[in-house]
């Protein structure tokens, strides 16, 4: 059986391409084998309601939020890391695979590897699984995203001892601890980017009487997001309308405005954290202690975080080296040795192997 499988999978790969995904509810990041990661997206598509047309996908649909006439529309079709509309992510899909074919297309359609956040049910998966066929991938397999995170930062995930992972995305916080090849103790969160985004609208609103949109208040959080106090002070300038005037207007933001935001939500994260940690075994967590815990994602770049989350966990934190290609680097290693990784699975498209 293996001896087959390992000839059809080199017998199809002179056909197809080999793509990994990291399906996020911010970006969606595309790896095509041989080439490394062409595709780095928002995962946001514009839609003409009148025609039901796909108008722009991916950056040029993240420009047009916010300043769209009626009829059209910029959604992102993943939300808390899950397909919320399976047609509109199909058509992203369709998009990044075809991009990320550009020039080399083959006989047949790719496989590919889909990251998705830990503990999703088996509806989801089913909803992953067909959106990128649809989308025209032959084969999928579907990994998920804190191991796939652990496997590209090159951590020891087959090895008998506990690694740990936090992947603070934009829609969800993945916390994984994998040992001999799969999850020991997984949860996924809903604190996150988005948000650390609306905390920051809501801050502004109530305390300087401004609206400001989805769009600035992510630029604000790049900029000047900061957990601990610096000695240096972060300013941003932030456009947006008066609450009470309803009139243009500005303001200076600083990293304390920042951190008196998102304050509430970091300590709900810190205590969510927690809980993985005091249901996981305690041989393995003398592993963590030993290696350390590896923050992946976009929120891994928020100033002062790991230190934070140091203090709080009584665990060395570390960030990851590049740490937003993580899952999409774990990805490209499972397309290099499906077989080595076929058990860290959530589940194979396996239909062209015969059944004994």
């Amino acid at each position: 059986m293996d001896t087959f499988r390992k000839w059809k999978e080199k017998a199809f790969g002179w056909f197809s391409n080999d793509i990994g995904i990291d399906l996020g509810t911010a970006n969606t990041l595309v790896y095509v084998k041989g080439r490394g990661i062409v595709i780095n997206e928002p995962s946001i598509v514009a839609i003409n309601q009148k025609t039901g047309q796909v108008v722009a996908v991916g950056a040029q649909a993240k420009e047009m939020m916010g300043r769209t006439p009626a009829h059209i529309v910029a959604v992102q079709p993943v939300v808390d890391g899950v397909i919320s509309d399976f047609e509109i992510t199909s058509e992203m899909l369709s998009y990044l695979i075809n991009k990320a074919q550009s020039g080399r297309t083959k006989l047949l359609g790719p496989r590919v590897v889909v990251g998705v956040p830990s503990g999703i049910t088996s509806v989801e998966v089913r909803a992953v699984r067909d959106a990128a066929r649809a989308a025209g991938a032959r084969e999928v397999h579907i990994v998920e995203e804190p191991l796939a995170a652990a496997i590209g930062i090159e951590l020891p995930v087959h090895a008998p001892s506990g690694c740990m992972v936090i992947d603070i995305g934009g829609g969800t916080t993945d916390v994984g601890i994998t040992s001999l090849g799969g999850l020991v103790r997984a949860r996924n969160i809903r604190i996150a980017g988005d948000r650390f985004n609306s905390d920051i609208i809501a801050h502004l609103k109530n305390e300087s009487k401004m609206h400001i949109g989805e769009k600035t208040a992510e630029e604000i959080k790049i900029a000047i997001a900061s957990i601990t106090l610096k000695r240096e002070l972060f300013e941003f300038v932030a456009r947006g309308r008066d609450v009470v005037s309803g009139l243009p207007r500005e303001i200076v933001v600083t990293d304390q405005d920042v951190r008196n935001a998102i304050a509430h939500s970091v300590e709900d994260l810190v205590e969510s954290i927690k809980e993985v940690l005091e249901t996981t075994p305690p041989e393995i967590i003398a592993d963590v202690m030993r290696r350390g815990v590896y923050l992946v994602g976009g929120g891994a770049m928020i100033k002062g975080l790991p230190e934070f989350l140091t203090a709080a966990l009584g665990v060395p934190v570390v960030v990851a080296t590049d740490p937003l290609t993580a899952v999409v680097r774990g990805t490209s290693a499972i397309l290099e040795d499906m077989e080595l990784y076929r058990e860290s699975l959530l589940r194979s498209d396996d239909e062209l192997v015969p059944t004994e």
